[in-house]
């Protein structure tokens, strides 16, 4: 590990942002919408849902899943805001019956419009506003990464993966996607001296220097490294049967990212050959066809949804109402 630096993460920044609305506040009275529907559980912790409805006049939150879009215009009924997480769909026959709506706010990740589940360019197209959130489950997820990691490598648990305990220092490690999630991956597989190897859509230099990681395309990579972490948008699948011949077996794939990063069957195929194994923390990173193979360790709970993350998420949800009032003055 000599001579490998350590740069400190930075979640959040947004001190100044929140003295601003502050100050803002303190010389307008609060605006509110009419009326907030939760249509299913928020995951946000009692207390926030508590202040989100400081932000409406009438509130309904809902504690469980609609069953289908009937079911979901039902709920919302005459509302002006309606809020959910990443479970249900609000999709165009939802916008087309409640036209009401003015805000939507995802209490979940936006990445891109195409892998949301609000149909946010049809709303866009209604004048309604639509509001996610980015990075606020980062840290939990590194944490899994080398939790989990360090458990199949000494042998923590039933099942070690060579005949003697390895550590994570000069292992040839893959990180495809070097987004926020990515790039806290790096650099925690840098503090314990893996060698990490990256492919992703565009180049980042600044990792490459900050964290001595090497950039190669994705055929490159995949035989070059043992184990491959794939931390990308919802709905981005990069590994299909060719890319798990390249990869080869002997070696580890974990995905981080919220659905599958791979042909299912390509990756229940990959999983025949011994010596191979995969891991994510949900049954959806990995699709339920493999969940149950014994070299397929499949976690219960997202390991980005921890209590800090909560309340991370809940800040920017509420940061989100703030600046939707604020465009509208």
């Amino acid at each position: 590990m000599t001579g490998r630096r350590i740069v400190p993460y930075t979640c959040e920044n947004d001190e100044e942002k929140e003295g601003r609305r502050r100050a803002m506040r303190s010389k307008n009275p609060q605006k509110k919408f009419k009326k907030m529907v939760a249509i299913e559980p928020t995951k946000l912790l009692p207390e926030w849902d508590e202040k989100l409805k400081n932000y409406a006049e009438e509130t309904v939150f809902y504690k469980d899943i609609p069953n289908d879009s009937e079911e979901i215009i039902r709920r919302i009924g005459d509302a002006d805001c309606v809020m959910l997480s990443f479970t249900s769909k609000i999709e165009k026959e939802v916008l087309e019956a409640c036209k009401q709506i003015r805000y939507i706010g995802m209490c979940c990740s936006l990445y891109a419009p195409e892998s949301a589940n609000v149909d946010i360019l049809f709303a866009n197209e209604q004048g309604i506003t639509v509001k996610g959130v980015r990075d606020y489950g980062d840290e939990g997820v590194s944490e899994y990464v080398i939790s989990e990691l360090a458990r199949l490598l000494h042998g923590f648990g039933d099942v070690m993966w060579k005949g003697e305990p390895m550590e994570l220092t000069d292992l040839n490690i893959g990180i495809v996607g070097m987004g926020a999630v990515g790039s806290l991956v790096t650099q925690t597989l840098n503090f314990f001296g893996a060698n990490t190897f990256y492919y992703s859509r565009t180049r980042k230099p600044e990792i490459e220097e900050d964290y001595d990681c090497t950039y190669l395309p994705l055929e490159q990579l995949l035989p070059k490294v043992e184990i491959l972490i794939t931390c990308l948008n919802k709905n981005v699948v990069v590994l299909h049967q060719e890319e798990f011949e390249l990869f080869g077996n002997g070696k580890i794939l974990m995905n981080v990212s919220i659905s599958p990063s791979h042909e299912i069957e390509a990756l229940a195929k990959w999983l025949e050959a011994p010596g191979n194994h995969a891991f994510s923390d949900t049954p959806a990173g990995l699709g339920e066809a493999v969940v149950g193979l014994e070299n397929a360790y499949v976690g219960t709970r997202s390991a980005g949804l921890t209590a800090r993350a909560k309340n991370r998420l809940a800040k920017k949800v509420i940061d989100n109402i703030e600046e939707f009032f604020e465009a509208e003055k």
